[in-house]
């Protein structure tokens, strides 16, 4: 130290440390040139030795000035040993770098002029501390003082030239340090690492696009940020990135994708529609790397299908229709039991549209992959079952589409057509209101005669006599009234000469015997007008009250329908069809009389072609 105090003249020293810049600068130049001095003279120790005084008396000094002299005195002393500064330059970084965290806002001014000065003479040589200045740069990118904020700029600019033509820069030491600090929220230093990501990604022989998994969580998260300009230049890097995916043959598409689906749930409308329109280009060029993960992408989509942003729900639609024409195979990694799991989930969604695009997953994965769906059909038949109560007649109607395909197999089948019932009983206001709509769907989707039996032979053993005497009710009016049951009709009503009408009038008896009026209009349906008189006849029996005649007054209505019309041209026949002529007759007399009523009926002959039951006799 004796001798390095030797070398430097007392007032080099005194003016060093002085409060006035420009006596520490002719300082430093006398520094400048001792150094120079010594290097051409090929004495490294006597450098080492100067320098060590710079650092011991000056950089961390307690006095400001003092470190102020001694950082621009180590920035004189790199100029001055000029190609021989790479042997001395850890011995003089170390203390700048130090510097820079420095209570003083002059001091860190300083140590990033230093560093600059520094920077400008070793230029590659320089790479080997990079990581520690650009953790400092990082930091001084959100610096208190805006003089600070500048000379750091200046500083990270120079370090930028340098690095994009260097061969010794290595990008796998730097992305770990880069990814580490992608998520803070100053955004100064968002610019700052943006900047950073968009400068190395332009040196071609950075592959930044093999490494974007590591930091692309931290560009989305910027595009929410507060600053217009933050959200601008993460968007321009996102796409820049994008573009490159396109065009590029090797992409690690699955550690990515699982990044957008996170992202596309973000409470911030442009990161979504950012996240869904990668998710759409990487559907369209994915292929089978993003088959194990056709589950979370189908996750992220299937909400956006309803999102409140029209574009969202643009591309979400597009990106829905793209994965499902993939036809991926379990043995390719595609999971069918998670696509359910998803499917099953979103039909909770209070959203129409997501729970529609849902059940046509469902639908679709019947089709393709029906062995592993019904495998797992335990997982998901119970909320295919609640489904049918849904608000949505669009969304009850493809369940039914669902349930159609499941039940053709039989034990399927009846486990529908159980819940159904017991959907039915438990939510009245189900079968009031959707009732009709549902059973005739299924008679649409699966064999009629096949529902209406299988509901009669439930209906049988039914112990809640009040329900099934709605269900009979309800299904007595679709099968007289509905287009659907036409083929039904037509079988019932030639029971008395086709065995297999016989066998299914025999088989809805019984369930349609819980209501009077149901079992009557079967009887007449299916031309047994003798056992129709019969029933009319038991009713005698009955407790006649407002509900009873409500019942009976929509019978009568239907027998003036068309479904009717063959048995209202039987009455021109009188003699041939004389228990039809009863049993109307019957009908009439359980009417309220507002007339007094003869005491023997009139010849049949002579009623008038409207028949019995003409309106003028009816209460």
């Amino acid at each position: 130290m004796t001798d390095a105090f030797s070398m430097i003249p007392a007032s080099v020293l005194r003016n060093l440390s002085d409060k006035l810049y420009e006596k520490r600068k002719n300082a430093a130049l006398e520094v400048e040139g001792i150094v120079k001095q010594l290097a051409v003279a090929g004495d490294h120790d006597r450098i080492t030795a100067v320098i060590n005084l710079l650092i011991t008396e000056f950089t961390v000094s307690q006095q400001a000035n003092h470190r102020k002299g001694g950082l621009i005195g180590l920035a004189a002393a790199t100029v001055g040993l000029t190609s021989e500064a790479a042997q001395h330059l850890e011995q003089i970084v170390l203390p700048v770098l130090n510097s820079f965290s420095d209570q003083d806002s002059r001091v860190r001014y300083y140590a990033c002029e230093a560093l600059y000065n520094i920077a400008k003479v070793v230029r590659e040589d320089f790479i080997i501390f990079f990581n520690q200045i650009f953790d400092a740069l990082c930091k001084l990118s959100a610096d208190s003082d805006a003089n600070v904020q500048s000379a750091a700029h200046l500083l990270d600019r120079l370090v930028k030239d340098i690095v994009t033509v260097s061969d010794q820069f290595s990008i796998e030491e730097f992305i770990p340090l880069l990814r580490e600090r992608m998520n803070v929220l100053n955004p100064y230093v968002r610019q700052f690492l943006v900047g950073w990501i968009t400068v190395l990604d332009s040196v071609p022989e950075f592959d930044m696009l093999g490494f974007l998994p590591d930091f692309l969580d931290g560009l989305f998260n910027m595009l929410s940020d507060s600053s217009h300009e933050i959200r601008q230049q993460a968007d321009s890097a996102l796409s820049e990135f994008l573009q490159e995916i396109k065009n590029s043959p090797s992409v690690d598409y699955g550690r990515m994708a699982k990044i957008l689906v996170q992202r596309a749930a973000s409470q911030d409308e442009f990161t979504r529609l950012t996240a869904i329109t990668w998710i759409n280009e990487f559907v369209k060029l994915g292929g089978d790397q993003l088959v194990p993960y056709d589950a979370d992408i189908l996750g992220a989509i299937l909400p956006c299908i309803s999102d409140e942003e029209e574009k969202i729900r643009v591309v979400a639609r597009e990106t829905n229709e793209e994965l499902r024409s993939i036809k991926a195979d379990p043995a390719e990694g595609f999971e069918v039991g998670a696509i359910l799991t998803i499917a099953r989930r979103q039909l909770s969604s209070e959203w129409e549209a997501t729970r529609i695009e849902a059940l046509h997953w469902i639908s679709t994965l019947l089709e393709r992959h029906r062995m592993e769906v019904l495998s797992s059909l335990v997982d998901i038949f119970d909320t295919l079952l609640k489904a049918l109560s849904d608000p949505s007649d669009e969304v009850v109607l493809l369940v039914l589409e669902v349930h159609a395909c499941i039940a053709e197999d039989p034990p399927h089948f009846r486990q529908l057509v159980v819940f159904l019932v017991h959907n039915f009983r438990m939510d009245i206001s189900l079968l009031v209101k959707r009732g009709a709509l549902i059973i005739r769907r299924l008679c649409v989707l699966l064999d009629p005669e096949r529902v209406y039996r299988e509901l009669s032979t439930i209906l049988e053993g039914e112990s809640d006599l009040d329900f099934a005497s709605i269900l009979v009710q309800t299904l007595n009016l679709i099968l007289l009234t509905s287009s659907e049951l036409s083929e039904v009709r037509d079988l019932l009503k030639n029971s008395l000469v086709s065995p297999a009408g016989k066998d299914l009038f025999v088989s809805l008896y019984a369930s349609w015997c819980h209501s009077p009026m149901a079992i009557i209009s079967l009887c007449l349906l299916a031309q047994t007008y003798q056992h129709a008189n019969a029933v009319i006849q038991s009713l005698v029996e009955e407790d006649i009250n407002v509900k009873f005649l409500v019942q009976l007054d929509k019978l009568i209505r239907l027998l003036e329908t068309p479904i009717f019309a063959y048995l209202r041209l039987q009455l021109l026949e009188p003699g041939r069809y004389i228990w039809l002529l009863k049993a109307l007759y019957g009908l009439l007399m359980l009417l309220p009389q507002e007339v007094q009523r003869p005491e023997e009926p009139p010849d049949p002959a002579s009623w008038n072609m409207s028949g019995p039951l003409s309106r003028s006799r009816r209460g």
